[in-house]
């Protein structure tokens, strides 16, 4: 039986090049969806108007799952994506999570603890279920954490409504360097997982012209041209 077995074998490496069947390919990173914005899910939008999760400079969304939250990160980046969540706006004391770009072309999920300006990371890491692409120069990932935690300084309870901070930067062999722009963006009010919204935020280029005062000054403006001058 042993020697019919080996022969098989033989056989059947002969056939097709290969001594046995090659693991099934692994199931595609699935694209973030937005049309469920505001609906199954909360989200947040940073860049241009209209931008979705694969053209925004940042896009965050989150839903719950059971006992859980996912988490839908991109950002417009070849190194880091992150999501912080803060009691008063400000970076410091925040737990933060951030889908990072190795070296090795992977997407990793890291959990970090920001301490004044600097981010520390926590080899406690509450995320599962991850995963992660690095597409079109863009980091994109998901990811699920608990929503109630063991009382600990470096992980927060989201049942409890916090600022999110939004940031993204460049990657060093893995780690992560200072955020891309100056003052990241950060929710207006605090988020709540049991409320779903869409929240469009314009990035900088976008500002300019969105102000009550700057719609007034090119309205004056174009008055004044229409007119002339006496």
């Amino acid at each position: 039986f042993l020697v019919l077995a080996l022969y098989l074998v033989m056989i059947y490496s002969d056939y097709t090049g290969y001594p046995f069947p090659t693991a099934p390919p692994v199931d595609p990173f699935a694209k973030i969806r937005v049309d469920d914005c505001g609906k199954t899910k909360g989200c947040f939008r940073y860049g241009k108007p209209g931008c979705n999760a694969e053209t925004c400079d940042y896009f965050l969304s989150y839903r719950r799952i059971g006992a859980d939250v996912e988490f839908e990160l991109s950002a417009d980046t070849d190194g880091w994506v992150a999501v912080g969540f803060s009691s008063d706006k400000k970076m410091g004391g925040d737990d933060v999570m951030a889908c990072v770009h190795d070296d090795n072309g992977r997407v990793r999920i890291h959990h970090f603890y920001n301490v004044g300006q600097w981010a520390k990371e926590i080899q406690r890491n509450p995320a599962r279920d991850e995963e992660g692409v690095f597409e079109n120069n863009r980091v994109t990932c998901r990811f699920k954490r608990p929503v109630y935690v063991p009382r600990e300084e470096t992980i927060v309870d989201l049942h409890l409504s916090w600022y999110y901070l939004f940031a993204w930067g460049p990657a060093i062999q893995g780690s992560i360097t200072r955020h891309d722009i100056d003052s990241p963006p950060v929710s207006e009010r605090v988020v709540s997982i049991y409320k779903y919204e869409d929240i469009f935020m314009p990035s900088a280029a976008y500002q300019t012209f969105s102000s009550p005062f700057c719609l007034l000054l090119i309205v004056a403006l174009t008055f004044y041209l229409l007119m002339g001058t006496p």
